[in-house]
């Protein structure tokens, strides 16, 4: 999960056999679990991997007290290359992963030992937007 800015907030790294539903149902009650930390969110931007009425309904459901919504970015189907809204952050995103080379294959031997290796990336690419 990231921010506007393509920023990371939150990460989790799951199994293959675990779908994108249930992979971001994690991921959202691991961010509840921090609500204190993340209190100023409040709509969540997926592509088309994360709908569904079900989900939709889920998060209004089970996140009613907070006012979380999920808004489904939906694919634009043309033979050329469209930049689809917001959807192109979590791509930029991607993309500055890319330039890291431990990232670029599944070097990692367990899921949170991903998750800490996409978070040390982020702590890097973080500095060195400050340091600019």
């Amino acid at each position: 999960m990231v921010d506007t800015l393509g920023l990371m907030i939150m990460v989790i790294v799951h199994r293959a056999d675990i779908s994108e539903r249930r992979g971001g149902s994690y991921l959202l009650l691991r961010l509840a679990s921090r609500v204190a930390d993340f209190g100023r969110l409040r709509v969540f931007f997926a592509d088309q991997g994360y709908g569904g009425q079900r989900m939709r309904d889920w998060v209004r459901s089970t996140f009613r007290e907070l006012g979380w919504r999920l808004q489904i970015v939906d694919r634009i189907h043309k033979k050329a290359f469209v930049a689809l809204p917001k959807r192109w952050i979590v791509e930029r995103t991607f993309g500055w992963f890319n330039l890291y080379r431990r990232l670029s294959k599944d070097y990692e031997c367990s899921t949170k030992s991903a998750e800490t290796m996409i978070q040390i990336t982020m702590i890097h690419i973080m500095l060195k937007k400050l340091s600019k």
